[in-house]
């Protein structure tokens, strides 16, 4: 009884971006590190955690769980609500549990983290060259989970069972795979086949890594599938592969992307000599985002095709980001043209059987790999606009882009289903803003299927349904047609009156009148033409 009178316990909730980063380890490792006892569980989008202990380590330990949080992690202040003492040995992760929806925080997919990346490069590592290695704070989130709490039997690497070594990692608190869902080594997880016509499959991830080299070396186009879609790779000092991939593809004069190798000690030395960064490109360039990054390009600079950017003065940059692409690389040692495996203006290509149909005459070979892609998230593209590094497309890194909204509350659920070119869908709830991966142009059938995936699974992995949707006033836009197809009320806005109060919200100047210029090349104004 003396002892009980010494210690107490507390109830903490905690919102924000608590999910899929490592969160619950961390508090495992926290409370053991103040010798406090208890548990911790998921409940769809928020941690619960109950924990005893002495007064001041129990204190010490609330502002360990935002000031040390991981790197990955966004929470929001603990709220501590002080209980009965149950006397608790130890401290454990309880399974995670169902809950209410409202304060789920979808992660996007994350670059490898440096401490994979060396184990990786690390000879004496059972991971050596591994192609899917991850841990808490890196690898694919938002592509692989089918449903919360975000347990592994509810992600695409459900259907892959952990060697022994993989469990013990799993299970142990202080190791950094603790609970790390997508976990996998090269006997128990996800592997390469390298596919060509004419030949024999080739199985087994460094011998398909290697045919992939070869074939890139050789001058062909190599579509290969990464976290969230496929790319079509090829040499981009080739000005013969790279007008050959542009024929093929019907892409003439639309820049492409360029995946970059590392060079010198920050390993940009490549970019320097291909552009000219202003500053802030080179630092989101190798930021944890890892978009294209439009940069200036080098007027002495003869180390890229001709034909990547022509006529243009931009080039769009871009560093590994996964643990494939890094291997693939590193080992090519050259700039590879890394543009995004679609039809024009379509949501990249996930399925191996879908790309090699639809890009068969595209593509000379597939990289396919057998982790499952639940949902495309192409590249993010960023560019300097007036003085301002600012995204042209969001996706892999960054979407689920989640805002504050410049007001206080919602009073309803709402969806908004966007333009028909270069369409996003957000969802608007609370005070909170989410906002989709890039989705494309709705003019084909595979685009329309995404779109109408993309807003399903929204709604589902943050478990609301809209009471209205926000649709453009033009009557024949298809995400306006689906919109009047639903049986809920809609609400149509003028596509330049949206144009408009976006930038009203993006300034957050909302209680004061402002005169807005839009122009815009098409749009169903208030005269109805």
């Amino acid at each position: 009884m003396l002892v009980s009178n010494k210690l107490k316990i507390l109830h903490i909730l905690i919102t924000g971006r608590v999910q899929g980063v490592g969160f619950r380890p961390f508090v495992c490792r926290i409370a053991n590190q103040y010798n406090l006892s208890g548990w911790v569980l998921n409940r769809s989008g928020e941690v619960e955690i109950q924990v005893e202990g002495l007064q001041q380590n129990l204190e010490a330990f609330q502002r360990a769980l935002v000031e040390q949080a991981p790197p990955l992690a966004k929470p929001n202040s603990p709220v501590c609500t002080a209980v009965p003492y149950e006397g608790l040995s130890g401290f454990v992760i309880k399974h995670s549990e169902a809950g209410q929806g409202g304060n789920v925080h979808i992660p996007p997919d994350y670059f490898v983290c440096d401490d994979c990346l060396a184990e990786m490069q690390d000879s004496n590592e059972r991971r050596y060259r591994y192609a899917f290695i991850n841990c808490t704070q890196c690898g694919p989130r938002y592509t692989l989970i089918d449903r919360l709490p975000y347990d592994r039997p509810n992600t695409a690497m459900g259907s892959f069972e952990l060697c022994p070594t993989c469990r013990a990692e799993y299970e142990n608190p202080l190791d950094r795979r603790y609970h790390a869902q997508p976990l996998a080594c090269a006997e128990c997880g996800p592997g390469l086949t390298y596919r060509q016509a004419g030949r024999q499959d080739i199985t087994g991830n460094q011998a398909a890594m290697d045919a992939c080299l070869d074939a890139l070396r050789k001058g062909l186009i190599v579509a290969v599938k990464g976290v969230g879609g496929y790319h079509l790779l090829c040499d981009a000092t080739d000005n013969a592969a790279v007008a050959r991939l542009r024929r093929l593809k019907h892409r003439p004069d639309k820049p492409l992307a360029v995946l970059l190798p590392r060079r010198g000690d920050d390993g940009l030395d490549y970019v320097r000599a291909v552009a000219e960064p202003e500053p802030g490109e080179l630092e989101l360039l190798s930021s944890p985002l890892r978009p294209i990054v439009l940069m200036r390009k080098r007027s002495d600079a003869a180390l890229l095709a001709e034909s990547i950017a022509p006529g243009l003065g931009e080039v769009g940059l871009m560093l590994a980001y996964s643990p494939l692409h890094h291997l693939l690389i590193d080992a090519f040692a050259a700039p590879l043209v890394a543009t995004s495996a679609n039809i024009s203006g379509e949501p990249v290509l996930t399925d191996g059987i879908e790309v090699e149909r639809r890009l068969g005459q595209v593509a000379d070979a597939f990289l396919h790999h057998d982790r499952p892609i639940r949902r495309p998230a192409d590249d993010s593209v960023f560019r300097r606009i007036a003085g301002k590094l600012r995204p042209l497309r969001l996706g892999r890194g960054v979407s689920p882009l989640e805002m504050a909204a410049p007001f206080s509350e919602l009073a309803h659920v709402l969806l908004a289903v966007g333009s028909d070119l270069k369409n996003t869908v957000a969802l608007g709830f609370g005070n909170r803003i989410v906002v989709s991966p890039h989705i494309g142009d709705l003019g084909t059938v595979r685009s329309g299927e995404v779109f109408e995936r993309v807003i399903a699974d929204l709604q589902s992995l943050y478990q609301i349904n809209p009471a209205a949707i926000v649709c453009d006033a033009h009557p024949d836009y298809r995400s306006s047609r689906w919109a009047r197809s639903r049986q809920i009320p809609i609400i149509r806005v003028f596509h330049h009156h949206a144009h408009a109060s976006a930038l009203a919200g993006e300034y957050g100047i909302m209680a004061q009148e402002m005169l807005i210029f839009t122009w815009d090349g098409v749009g169903f104004g208030e005269d109805h033409t």
